[in-house]
């Protein structure tokens, strides 16, 4: 069997759990909590994969303020600004597309708000990555968008759309969603059926104590480590243990 590519996720103790990084041209759904570090991740995977590897990359933001974003992620020492006027990274603002009318006029034609919205970013995703000749895409997040959608089937259509687009412009991708429980046993979504790869960040609270805990859930194609292991958000960003368990916490670097 030939091996795969792989794309650094910008946090080495991740790339070993996935045996070297994410395969080529995956898009990966990556899973968490408020606080667990899912946009830090997002940036750390652009902003690294532009420092180490000349990639170019695309952060579509659905919720944040890029300002406010640029300046949580400046603590981390990741001057975003500097990339973005090199070219090295663009940062869009698509939150707009979420407080549209409920109905659009296109010459005669009536499309709905969500559907309309759908567009919007497929066609953002495509110009945007294709302006700055990205290879790695971050969207965060999806939530909102896919919560639009309370019926099941409209709702996997929409995101299979999405899937496809990313797809179709050939990138390494992260899509970051919600996690809307804090327990290991959970309700699987349709969104994780339809990616390539699944990522779960995990706060687990533990005899008074609070564990951040990764796992990769899903990841086509590769063998990868499928044991929870702990991980911390230091100055250094997300930094993964891949040796320990989520038994033995490791000390903060």
């Amino acid at each position: 069997m030939m091996e795969m590519a792989r794309v650094s996720t910008g946090v080495e103790g991740l790339d070993n759990m996935l045996g070297g990084g994410l395969p080529f041209g995956h898009s990966v759904l990556v899973c968490g909590g408020p606080g667990s570090g899912k946009t830090v991740f997002g940036v750390q995977f652009l902003y690294q994969g532009a420092i180490k590897y000349g990639e170019t990359g695309l952060y579509v933001s659905l919720d944040e303020n890029p300002s406010r974003l640029k300046r949580h992620v400046s603590g981390f020492g990741w001057d975003i600004d500097k990339l973005e006027k090199n070219g090295k990274i663009l940062v869009v603002d698509a939150s707009p597309i979420r407080t549209i009318p409920g109905e659009i006029k296109v010459g005669e034609l009536s499309i709905g708000k969500n559907d309309f919205a759908l567009y919007s970013l497929w066609a953002i995703i495509r110009a945007k990555a294709q302006e700055i000749r990205a290879k790695r895409v971050v969207i965060d997040p999806i939530s909102n968008l896919a919560f639009q959608f309370p019926n099941v089937s409209e709702r996997r259509r929409a995101l299979l759309d999405l899937f496809q687009t990313i797809s179709d412009i050939r990138v390494t991708s992260l899509i970051m969603t919600e996690l809307r429980s804090t327990s290991l046993a959970r309700k699987v979504r349709s969104e994780e059926f339809l990616s390539q790869g699944v990522i779960i960040f995990h706060t687990l609270a533990e005899g008074g104590r609070i564990i951040r805990a990764v796992q990769i859930e899903k990841m086509r194609g590769v063998p990868h480590d499928h044991q929870l292991r702990p991980y911390e958000i230091n100055e250094k960003g997300i930094e993964v243990f891949p040796k320990e368990s989520i038994l033995t916490i490791p000390k903060s670097v």
